[in-house]
């Protein structure tokens, strides 16, 4: 049994290839990898930088790793995590996409049944009236009569030139570009997610360091106007102090309306109404950063992200609907039956004697259509050089995204450590210029510029750290996400491969 269906298959794919062989125009050849082998104009360090604060650890490239299908996992968040599920079960962006999915699925589908003959059965009634002058003598009296008839009809268009399966094969790449079109929505809204859940996780962070500074000054406005009232200082310091006061208090607004902002677009993209999506408050000290970040080879990128693979697509259905063109000037076969039976009354249809049939085949070769048919088939080479331009133009930005988020990767680090120098050094000036106004050593203009500084330098930091988790996110998503890897199996061989 085994051995009859490796038989069997074997004939299948002798079958299959013959039938490719057929088809006119060209076939399909996939574009060369880059033969590059660095994304960057320089190498990229094996490690960035380090800070001593919160997502201040370096993080190591390592060159030909494999990208987790599920990456936003590495940042050991279960409510990161939770958004995620949430949106992957039925966010309206997938399912639509799904959708377009499987209308290309049935278009290949109801165009297969080219390849084979149509059979149709029909039956029909009509009511007559025929004279002499349709026999050429207009003395034979007028007859009205009943006509009833039952037949089967077949008709087979025999594919010579392979036209209709060039058709097959470009309906084929539509399908693939639809599911590559899938992978890439999948991609696009778990890195939004990831990113705006950073945001909103740094917006948060920014506010409660800008709460923290405003209490801080409400003290300190109070020292001053005791100080005032005792007359140690000037009306003008209370004043000074007052505005500082006053002005960070208007830094919040601003905060808590992109914080409001945020939360609703996070809402949105898990698929839920801001009302009703009842978000977790997210915090930067609930994220790890990852220390591991895969760095895909450039040969292999062009076969992991979905648009560059979406762009191939377009490619392969191009080149085959330059065969669609060229069958059309080749000969075209048709054969045709017919059989069935024809009374005048419903009771005698199938009586002996009321059978009729016909059979026939029709042979047509386009000789002259005003170059109607070379028009087609340089139009279709022109599809495919405009196709090739877009692969091209797709694989150039994409490049250019891994080499961006590569190199924000490695400044971000340098950012971090820079910020949190600068934060720590704010922070130490702003509590030496305090310790000096209560010994008059230090003026207050001093210690409103201190306080102005460590306020600046506390949102910087916050902003740094977030940055790292967005750039890393980033990364998974220029790199392609994993999706061949989703399931648990490597199936990075046959995905690929297609």
């Amino acid at each position: 049994m085994s051995a009859f269906i490796s038989r069997r298959r074997c004939m299948t794919v002798i079958a299959t290839a013959l039938l490719a062989a057929c088809a006119v125009g060209p076939d399909y050849r996939a574009p060369d990898a880059p033969a590059g082998g660095i994304y960057t104009e320089k190498p990229q360090p094996e490690q960035t930088d380090t800070a001593p604060v919160r997502g201040g650890d370096a993080q190591r490239f390592e060159v030909g790793a494999k990208i987790s299908a599920e990456w936003w996992t590495l940042f050991g968040s279960p409510e990161l995590d939770r958004l995620m599920r949430t949106a992957l079960t039925g966010h309206p962006t997938l399912a639509a996409a799904q959708a377009a999915l499987r209308q290309a699925e049935e278009n290949l589908n109801a165009q297969y049944a080219v390849l084979y003959p149509s059979v149709d059965a029909s039956l029909s009634a009509r009511r007559q009236r025929i004279t002499g002058a349709t026999f050429g003598n207009p003395a034979i009296p007028t007859n009205v009569f009943n006509l009833y008839n039952a037949s089967v009809n077949v008709s087979y268009a025999i594919d010579l030139a392979g036209g209709a399966r060039r058709e097959l094969e470009a309906l084929q790449a539509g399908i693939d570009f639809q599911r590559f079109q899938l992978e890439a929505a999948y991609l696009s809204l778990t890195a939004n997610i990831a990113t705006t859940a950073f945001r909103e996780a740094s917006l948060r962070e920014q506010i409660r360091a800008t709460r923290e500074i405003f209490e801080s000054q409400a003290r300190q406005l109070q020292l001053v106007e005791k100080q005032f009232a005792l007359g140690a200082v000037s009306r003008a310091d209370v004043l000074a102090q007052r505005a500082q006061l006053a002005q960070t208090r208007a830094n919040l607004p601003p905060l808590e309306k992109a914080l409001a902002q945020t939360r609703n677009q996070l809402a949105v993209l898990i698929g839920k109404f801001p009302g009703e999506a009842r978000l977790p408050e997210l915090d930067l000290s609930a994220f790890q950063l990852p220390q591991n970040l895969p760095v895909s080879l450039p040969s292999d990128l062009v076969r992991q992200r979905p648009d560059i693979r979406a762009a191939e697509t377009v490619l392969r259905q191009t080149n085959a609907r330059i065969g669609v063109a060229q069958a059309l000037m080749f000969p075209q076969l048709n054969l045709s039956a017919s059989y069935g039976t024809a009374a005048t009354s419903p009771s005698s249809l199938f009586d002996p004697g009321t059978q009729l049939w016909n059979i026939g085949a029709g042979l047509l070769q386009p000789i002259f259509h005003a170059g109607q048919l070379q028009a087609r088939k340089r139009g279709a080479v022109a599809a495919y050089d405009q196709a090739f331009a877009q692969y091209q133009q797709t694989v150039l930005g994409a490049f250019q995204n891994v080499a961006d988020v590569l190199l924000a990767l490695e400044f971000d680090a340098v950012a971090l450590r820079a910020q949190a120098e600068a934060e720590a050094a704010a922070r130490e000036s702003l509590e030496v210029t305090r310790a000096q106004l209560l010994f008059g050593s230090a003026s207050f203009l001093a210690l409103f510029n201190a306080q102005r500084q460590y306020e600046q330098a506390r949102i910087g930091l916050a902003q740094a750290q977030a940055a790292r988790y967005a750039d890393t996110a980033a990364l998974f998503q220029a790199l392609g996400g994993g999706w061949w890897l989703r399931g648990g199996q490597d199936a990075a061989p046959a995905a690929l491969a297609n």
